[in-house]
């Protein structure tokens, strides 16, 4: 029977098919070997096997088209942590204001999404603080870009049937830092949907060797809605150094132009994105961040 993974927790999952919703242990067969990443995640399509009273196991775990994932925060090992599996969007959350947009954060979460081919939304929320305009100035050049940007106030219940319609009918995870809002827009979506999902997010805080509860909550027009806490930081899983350049739009465009082929664009001659950069072709604060992630991680990174 096959079926779809909406809830994992301690090494059982329920797992929603077309009879109802079962909760599965997964066969030992799978588990076999060591692993350096999530077996299974929420998100993912299996194959089950019904006992009795509501139980089953998972057989098989079908191939992922996308994951979203982060180095997990363990500074004692290398380990894959799968916050969902086959993603259609996720939503990327920021504040224009209180918090401050931490613009470096949304950086590292867009070369996620373009290292895994995921499509990225990123809403603006609290926009009732600073008003249009100046949103627009923080957060308009990744317009330019070619991203997605939606501008939104679940105060002010602006831009909510604009997110509304761009989550029906699919699996979209939320993440973000702390205080954004995720929260509040939710509950604007579909009233208490964001309380269910903060108490679950609460949960996802601890680390990966205690009990950790990833979930989906389905939406009444439609598709699913996933979480993850807060986070803090953001530490990339299978991107080398010098790959960084591949995952931003306006570096990767210009690199085949570069003198050397193994350019770092920082200081060699006929470097084509510095020529970008001087000619204001390339936001500084974005440059700012290909550094970061190309030399050295952040503070906090795995954390």
């Amino acid at each position: 029977m096959r079926g779809l993974i909406v809830r994992s927790q301690s090494g059982f999952y329920t797992v929603e098919t077309g009879n109802g919703s079962l909760v599965c242990h997964m066969r030992g067969k799978l588990k076999r070997g060591r692993h350096e990443k999530d077996l299974a995640a929420v998100g993912d399509w299996v194959k089950v096997t019904p006992l009795d009273k509501g139980h089953g196991v998972i057989e098989e775990i079908e191939p992922r088209h996308h994951i979203f994932s982060r180095l997990a925060p363990d500074p004692q090992s290398e380990y894959q942590q799968i916050l969902i599996a086959n993603p259609d969007q996720v939503v990327l959350v920021f504040a224009c204001a209180e918090p401050a947009p931490r613009l470096s954060m949304l950086d590292r979460f867009l070369v996620i999404t373009e290292r895994q081919d995921i499509p990225a939304l990123i809403a603006v929320n609290k926009i009732d603080l600073i008003g249009l305009e100046k949103a627009s100035e923080l957060f308009g050049h990744y317009s330019r870009l070619g991203y997605d940007v939606l501008y939104a106030s679940a105060y002010a219940s602006l831009g909510l049937e604009e997110l509304k319609a761009r989550l029906a009918g699919k699996i979209s995870l939320f993440t973000g830092p702390s205080g954004v809002g995720k929260t509040s827009l939710l509950n604007a979506v579909q009233p208490g949907l964001g309380l269910k999902v903060r108490q679950i997010s609460r949960a996802t805080r601890k680390g990966r060797h205690t009990t950790v509860v990833r979930q989906m909550f389905s939406l009444e027009q439609g598709g699913y809605v996933a979480d993850t806490p807060g986070l803090k930081a953001l530490a990339l899983w299978d991107i080398e150094p010098e790959e960084i350049d591949a995952y931003f739009p306006e570096l990767r465009s210009r690199v085949p132009d570069c003198q050397f082929s193994d350019c770092t664009h920082v200081h060699e001659p006929g470097c084509a994105v510095l020529a970008a950069l001087q000619n204001g072709q390339i936001h500084p604060e974005r440059y700012q961040s290909y550094l970061r992630m190309r030399f050295g991680e952040e503070e906090g990174d795995r954390t």
